[in-house]
């Protein structure tokens, strides 16, 4: 048996990707793979997100554990969000897993939003955990959410998130899939999309449509479509919709740091690995951001979030 300090596991069972992590010593080993998406669509029915969890997460639990010394506790996410109705079926194969990954160690199970566990993973990669006992504005950007929490420290669950703005229609992760697939880019999009941005250099003019401290990116959709239609280059198109993101969410933080006063913020979420929308923010805001390994769908939060229940980090 290893003579080693007993390790934290943490497990995410989106609706994207089938993740683990194992912080040891303050570091993060993990083990991530994408649902996989058929050419054309655009996800996964949660029958069939269930079912590929299944298969690849004992190969994730293998990959992290490997050699591992005993499992001191377990962190699992098990909703998307904080709040009452918040459900996807795809949380359950981590949660199950993790119950009994937890029993046959002896250890505690904590369970967290994976919501919470975006930002816990975004503290961690910017090396900003200390924000866990302040206030401080933090935007979860992926294909099932836009919005952006007040996060306040809490005694029981460690943050406590209330939503106080968000996109009133598509998603940030939902523009740039639906533009990905429009030219032709495998699902999800953002890492192909964002290669072809970056060979667009002329300017692109974009005005968001905001609602107080809400945003609207349905247009982006539409005007991705019209552009295409028309024989605009694909690089064009491409830029167009990150900066039209860009755009939404520079309008959202602007609002929201002139009603609750300067501060810190960060971002979270697969949309925000974007080189594009992370030097803007950076520039304007002086924004924190994770590394992108750490931004799209991790266990690494739950990790975090789990040793800090055990007085860790």
């Amino acid at each position: 048996m290893s003579s080693r300090e007993p390790v934290i596991l943490g497990i995410d069972t989106s609706n994207y990707t089938t993740s683990a992590a194992r912080l040891e010593h303050g570091e993060i080993f993990q083990s991530k793979k994408l649902l996989p998406v058929k050419p054309g669509q655009l996800g996964l029915r949660q029958s069939d997100a269930v079912f590929h969890h299944v298969q690849q997460l004992p190969d994730r639990l293998e990959e992290v554990l490997q050699g591992a010394p005993p499992i001191r506790a377990v962190g699992v996410s098990d909703r998307p969000r904080a709040q009452e109705g918040s459900y996807m079926p795809c949380f359950t194969v981590g949660v199950g897993t993790a119950r009994a990954l937890a029993a046959a160690a002896g250890a505690p199970l904590y369970r967290f939003s994976h919501q919470a566990g975006h930002i816990a993973a975004a503290l961690y990669s910017a090396g900003k955990l200390e924000l866990l006992e302040e206030r401080f504005l933090a935007f979860h950007v992926s294909g099932g959410t836009t919005e952006a929490v007040l996060v306040t420290p809490d005694k029981d669950d460690i943050l406590h998130a209330e939503i106080v703005a968000s996109s009133l229609d598509l998603k940030g992760g939902q523009a740039v899939d639906r533009a990905g697939v429009l030219l032709g880019l495998p699902f999800p999009a953002g890492p192909e999309l964002e290669k072809l941005a970056l060979c667009w250099e002329s300017p692109i003019k974009v005005r968001p449509v905001m609602k107080r401290c809400n945003c609207s990116l349905s247009g982006i959709e539409n005007h991705c479509k019209k552009l295409y239609d028309t024989g605009h280059p694909k690089e064009e198109i491409a830029r167009y919709c990150l900066e039209a993101v860009r755009a939404a969410l520079e309008g959202m933080c602007t609002a929201l740091l002139e009603e609750y006063g300067k501060l810190p913020v960060l971002f979270a979420g697969g949309v925000m690995s974007n080189s594009i929308i992370k030097k803007a923010m950076t520039e304007k805001f002086g924004a924190y951001f994770a590394e992108p390994v750490f931004s799209a769908d991790n266990a690494a939060g739950t990790a975090v979030l789990a040793a800090r229940k055990e007085g860790l980090l």
